[in-house]
């Protein structure tokens, strides 16, 4: 069994997320990395809203690419496996595994390059230092450039 990232977040296959293969919908593969960049955030001390008259990091996906190893099944629990790969100026590159709980086999991976964008110019933005130092902190030092 290869080693899973970092940061894991386990959730159960829902009947809405299957097609007409009884397989997860292929679509469904960017959601679940939604909710494991999310789950990844909260843990690096990244909140997912800001509170009122206050602001919060914004992360816009500039690019996701996904490989389909083996389908993923109803009912089934799978293991969203996280990682940062590269951090870059204004963006940095994150691993997502989608593994079988049971036995820990990829099913999927997706890599997704995230840019830190400032909402007033709609500009990209240097990634604050936090958040460098929090990725530091929980993942070693990742490639950084």
């Amino acid at each position: 069994m290869q080693q899973q990232a970092g940061f894991r977040h386990r959730i159960r296959v829902r009947y809405s997320e299957i097609d007409g293969q009884k397989v997860v919908f292929n679509s469904r593969y960017l959601e679940y990395a939604d909710v494991a960049i999310t789950e990844y955030y909260r843990s690096l001390g990244v909140p997912p809203t800001a509170p009122a008259g206050s602001e919060v990091p914004e992360f816009h996906v500039a690019k996701a690419a996904i490989e389909f190893k083996a389908p993923i099944y109803l009912d089934e629990e799978i293991d969203l496996c996280v990682r940062t790969l590269r951090v870059g100026r204004t963006s940095w590159t994150i691993l997502i595994e989608i593994r079988g709980a049971a036995r820990g086999d990829i099913r999927a991976t997706i890599e997704e390059v995230q840019v830190h964008v400032d909402l007033h110019t709609g500009t990209a933005a240097p990634l604050p230092d936090w958040i460098r130092a929090n990725i530091e902190k929980s993942e070693g030092a990742p490639a950084m450039g």
